[in-house]
């Protein structure tokens, strides 16, 4: 019988403990699961976006080896869709550059300078940055618009120095400004060092005194 008072008081304890911290309990098991179930569905969903991210980057890659005014819009489609709905994607900013490449090729001038201009503005990789504002230099310069192509070159980052230099060289000789586009190649085939494309850029000095 002592035993029975005994069990009945520890239920009587463990219900009055319920009453009061019951509610509390509940509450804190359905935020545990919620944000396991949450945390889950957050990660599908990342994942969803990825596949259908790199889905609209294999498109654009197809359309990209492809001829024709079609392939031309396949890849604006694709490129289009892929920095409205997928900014942040690590996929975005190298379909832009392919995108920009393709369509520099084809002469379009116009296309691929707003695309190149996007990751300028809007990428978060600083490698794929400088890259853009290298590409896109070069196409301001096919375009006659050498001060913008120059600034796009202003500040270079220590790894894309000799390249900078290089295509600030290629754009001064344009414009007629010889010893300062000596200049910047001369300092090109320094940064560039024992690579071989100093070789390239010497060639240009060297031509400068055969002109």
């Amino acid at each position: 019988m002592a035993y029975d008072l005994e069990e009945q008081e520890k239920l009587d304890a463990i219900r009055a403990w319920w009453e009061r911290h019951g509610t509390l309990v509940a509450v804190l098991v359905f935020a545990i699961v919620a944000s396991i179930v949450g945390w889950r569905g957050w990660q599908w969903y990342q994942g969803h976006k990825a596949t259908q991210a790199m889905g609209y980057f294999e498109a654009l890659q197809s359309a990209a080896q492809q001829e024709g005014e079609e392939s031309v819009a396949r890849i604006q489609a694709a490129s289009a869709t892929l920095r409205d709905s997928f900014p942040k994607s690590g996929y975005t900013p190298r379909a832009v550059l392919v995108a920009a490449t393709a369509l520099a090729e084809r002469g379009q001038l116009d296309a691929a300078r707003d695309q190149l201009q996007w990751l300028v503005q809007n990428g978060n990789d600083p490698a794929l940055v400088a890259l853009a504002r290298l590409r896109l230099a070069g196409v301001l310069l096919e375009q006659q618009q050498y001060d913008q192509a120059l600034a796009q070159l202003a500040n270079a980052p220590a790894s894309f120095e000799a390249l900078y230099a290089d295509r600030r060289g290629d754009i001064l000789h344009a414009q007629g400004k010889i010893d300062e586009a000596r200049a910047e190649w001369q300092r090109a085939v320094e940064a560039f060092g024992a690579d071989p494309i100093a070789q390239i850029v010497q060639l240009k000095i060297d031509a400068l005194a055969g002109a």
